[in-house]
Formats: structure tokens, C-alpha cells, sequence
């Protein structure tokens, strides 16, 4: 697959929050191949075997993208990497994200520190650590082979450091990261041929509140801190996308809300083309 030069997309995970239930989605990561870059855009549990799912050779992975550090975006970020490493992967990684991937990474090499020793002196492996590269996000755009990427910081309290990504190059994508309704983040995927954006459906909240047994906190949090359905029509409407792919759903596992369900939600005034994210969704474009 690493071989192909074909711009696409691919939903390895779609699921909004860190549980995991039987039958259901697995939590946020996506990859991208855009002018013959493979950009990975979080790693969340699961994305690993979902990655080598979609025959992606693990010794390509080279660039990764991490919106902020919830479980549910970075869980398996370490894990992947060190998976990629006894695969035979001994090139850079470079990654970039908010400022406390540093810390999240010296704390992952010092947990698996007895197998990292044990690897490099008697199997012959490249120390690990020199091999990853972690950069912090700035203002000014950065390059990724042939494609621009810039970064927008997004409303998603309580984190302090949450991002939107466009990838710009033969095509233009855009993904939203997990944010509140924030009217910038239209202007900021203005014309995009692709934009990947989170939802909740405001309806469900209380059934979910009651599902988990967390009570007003998470109610509270939900609220502040994702973008409802009908304001993610918004900014699609602002941004002008060709196409808007609905993402981090919440709710994704629950029958009473089906595909058809958020399609039906979202179509008033909104004409453009819609998809609803699902595990293995690949577009190409």
C-alpha cells in the first residue's frame, strides 16, 4: 500500500472517548496519504493492528500528527512506534503536537526501558530514541515533502493545547480536532476539498450520562468542550468544503443512531457532500 501514489483517506478509529464496548468503534486516528506522504493524524487504542489492517508496512510510518493528549488521541502512540521499531522500522519518525508529547515520550522509553535495552544489545536494533523526532507547533507552516501543513489551536477545555491540522497540496484537508463550535476553524478550512470534523449529537448526552454513571461532570464537559451536529454545519457551510466527513462521534455505537440518523440531522441547509465516519472508511480523492 506505501507504494501507491493515490491521495486518500483512511478512518482507523471514529469512536468520541476513550471506552471501548463490544461490537463497537475504536477510538481516534486517521491516516493520510497526500503527494506521496503517509501522515498519520493521532493514536488513539487500537490504531496499530488497524494500520497493518489497511497493509500499511509500519517500517513506512514517518510523520505523525497529535491533535492533544487525551487518551483517546495518544493511548497507543508509544506503543505504535515501538511496534514499528521491532518491525524493523530504522528511520525517523518525526511528530508533531502539543508541548507535552516530550514528557509523554521520555516516560514511555523509561516504562519500557528493560525491553528497549534488551532489543538494542542482543538483537542488533538502533536505540530507539534516536530515531524519533518531536516537534513543537508554531504559527508558521511547516513541510512535509511536497505538502504544507498549519496548525490552528482550538477551543476543547480543559486541555490547554488542542489543534486543528491542514494539509495543503495537490488537495487541501482539514481536520477539526476535538473543539467546540469555533467559528475561526471555518475561515481556517475555507475551500478545503476535505473536511474531518467532530460531532455529538446533544441529544444522546443524557442517555450517555446515564450509560456511564459519571453524572453532571461529564454532562458539563461534553457540552463545553465538542461541537453539536447542527454547528458543524455551520462551519462546513462557512468553510465552503467539497466535502465534510463527520468524525469522533458521539455517539457511534448505539443502533438508535444510525448512519441514516446523522445524515437526516445534518442535510437541512446543507447541501454539500456528507459522509458519516466508520472503522475502515477509505476515501479517495
Amino acid at each position: 500500500m506505501t507504494g501507491n501514489s493515490e491521495n486518500r483517506l483512511i478512518l482507523l478509529g471514529t469512536k468520541g472517548g476513550p471506552a471501548v464496548r463490544p461490537k463497537g468503534s475504536m477510538p481516534t486516528s486517521t491516516l493520510l496519504f497526500l503527494d506521496d506522504e503517509n501522515i498519520l493524524i493521532d493514536a488513539g487504542l487500537g490504531v496499530t493492528k488497524r494500520l497493518v489492517d489497511t497493509g500499511f508496512d509500519l517500517r513506512a510510518l514517518s510523520t505523525i500528527f497529535i491533535t492533544h493528549l487525551h487518551s483517546d488521541h495518544i493511548l497507543e502512540l508509544g506503543p505504535l512506534i515501538h511496534t514499528a521499531w521491532v518491525s524493523g522500522l530504522k528511520s525517523s519518525i518525526n511528530i508533531y503536537g502539543p508541548s507535552g508529547l516530550v514528557e509523554y515520550w521520555k516516560n514511555f522509553l523509561k516504562s519500557m526501558a528493560t525491553d528497549i535495552e534488551n532489543r538494542i544489545s542482543n538483537e542488533d536494533r538502533v536505540p530507539l530514541e534516536n530515531i524519533i523526532n518531536i516537534h513543537a507547533l508554531s504559527k508558521l507552516p511547516l513541510s512535509i515533502g511536497k505538502v504544507r501543513a498549519l496548525s490552528l489551536k482550538v477551543p476543547h477545555p480543559p486541555m490547554q493545547e488542542c489543534y486543528a491540522f491542514k494539509f495543503e497540496g495537490t488537495k487541501t484537508i482539514v481536520f477539526s480536532g476535538d473543539t467546540h463550535f469555533f467559528p475561526p476553524l471555518g475561515e481556517f478550512a475555507k475551500n478545503s476539498d476535505v473536511l474531518i470534523h467532530e460531532a455529538i449529537l446533544t441529544d444522546y448526552i443524557d442517555t450517555l450520562v446515564k450509560k456511564t454513571g459519571l453524572g453532571k461532570k461529564l454532562k458539563d464537559h461534553l457540552l463545553r468542550a465538542h461541537t453539536p451536529l447542527e454547528q458543524v454545519r455551520k462551519i462546513a457551510i462557512m468553510a465552503n468544503c467539497k466535502m465534510l466527513v463527520l468524525n469522533h462521534l458521539i455517539p457511534n455505537d448505539d443502533p438508535a443512531y444510525d448512519k441514516d440518523f446523522w445524515l437526516k440531522k445534518i442535510s437541512n441547509d446543507w447541501a454539500g457532500n456528507v459522509l458519516v465516519g466508520y472503522d475502515g472508511l477509505e476515501i479517495t480523492f
